[in-house]
């Protein structure tokens, strides 16, 4: 993982889990965690959401910040934020890297996103930073900041 907007490996329909023996593997992995949040968004899939991130989580938006302890407040935001983006039509999400760095256990992120229409015009536009830790073989989320 790079500060040039791009992962290695991103959109190559693997799951989240490859492991992070060394530095590059961790790059790898986190791509991948990253190709299932946005797979998770475009597929309106809870399950798959949820499972991007550690708990509890912390996520700042609108000048606010909220802790979710647990699934259910984690389900219940993610069900909340889909029906907003089912609302506005939002059929497809799109992310390009803005930097990155791994160091360890722990990474930082910033992904610019692009929400769109089924007919590709883009309805959101926006930048989030996430702090990642890796449990096991697995990255997973435990802050977002949204700009």
């Amino acid at each position: 993982m790079t500060d040039n907007g791009g992962f290695e490996k991103a959109g190559n329909g693997e799951t989240n889990g490859s492991g992070t023996s060394a530095n590059g593997d961790a790059e790898e992995a986190i791509a991948q965690l990253f190709d299932d949040y946005q797979a998770g968004f475009d597929d309106y899939d809870i399950e798959r959401i949820c499972d991007c991130f550690a708990l509890p989580v912390i996520i700042w938006q609108h000048e606010k910040g909220h802790v979710f302890a647990n699934d259910d407040e984690l389900i219940e935001n993610i069900e909340a934020l889909l029906k907003a983006l089912e609302k506005e039509g939002i059929a497809h999400s799109e992310f390009q890297v803005v930097s990155s760095h791994v160091s360890g256990s722990a990474a930082l992120v910033t992904l610019d996103w692009s929400q769109e229409s089924a007919d590709g015009e883009a309805v959101f536009e926006f930048t989030c930073h996430y702090q990642l830790i890796q449990q096991g073989p697995d990255w997973v989320i435990t802050c977002i900041i949204n700009e």
